[in-house]
């Protein structure tokens, strides 16, 4: 069974530009934080687009033992050589995803109720996200927020690794690993307001939070 690490960073395209920040330089700050997890994910972004970051990131985490997945689209990950692939409810099948990519790709698929767990753990999927766990604002139409019990339900009907997404925090990260998720997604807590504050260091603050929790 895949082994993913507490920590699984998405950097989001959108949201990254709406606040004037380069995919490069991300990448960077979390290649210098130690991350080795990482989708990108590019809703509005053309094929080639998409491809072109993803070689952007590709040579910056080169030689960096990280995992690199693309949401949504298992044909560019293909192409760009990726590990795997992120799928959502409304994309490609797991299943289909893995005909793309091949036996030894991650697949990972995400769910928002009891019906999607259950499809997703009798499906061929690495790995389970549910979510969201907590209201976020890094996507244009969210899900129903499923909450802490949301995650326990999730931990109690798959053996499957557990991502948890979705408004999570250094703040709260620790109480959604204790309800029963392996990994926990962040996105907005990387990009961090206050003074002194980096992405590097808010990534380095969640590795050093989850190794102990």
């Amino acid at each position: 069974m895949l082994t993913l690490s507490r920590f699984y960073v998405i950097l989001d395209a959108d949201f990254m530009a709406h606040r004037g920040v380069s995919v490069q330089w991300f990448a960077q700050q979390m290649r210098d934080a130690g991350v080795t997890l990482l989708q990108y994910r590019d809703k509005h972004g053309s094929p080639q687009q998409i491809l072109n970051n993803a070689a952007i990131i590709s040579e910056v985490f080169a030689g960096v033992d990280c995992t690199l997945i693309l949401n949504d689209r298992a044909d560019l990950a293909k192409l760009a050589g990726w590990h795997g692939v992120h799928v959502g409810q409304d994309d490609l099948s797991s299943a289909g995803a893995r005909a793309v990519l091949g036996a030894d790709a991650v697949v990972g698929i995400s769910t928002h109720n009891e019906v999607h767990l259950r499809a997703a753990n009798a499906s061929d999927a690495n790995y389970i996200a549910i979510g969201p766990v907590f209201a976020t604002g890094t996507k244009e139409n969210p899900d129903p927020v499923v909450g802490l019990d949301g995650v326990l339900m999730a931990r109690n009907l798959t053996e499957k690794p557990l991502v948890a997404i979705g408004g999570i925090t250094r703040a709260n990260a620790a109480g959604v690993i204790a309800a029963g998720a392996d990994s926990v997604a962040v996105i907005s807590d990387l990009l961090p307001t206050g003074a002194g504050e980096t992405p590097e260091k808010s990534a380095r603050d969640f590795l050093s939070l989850l190794r102990y929790n």
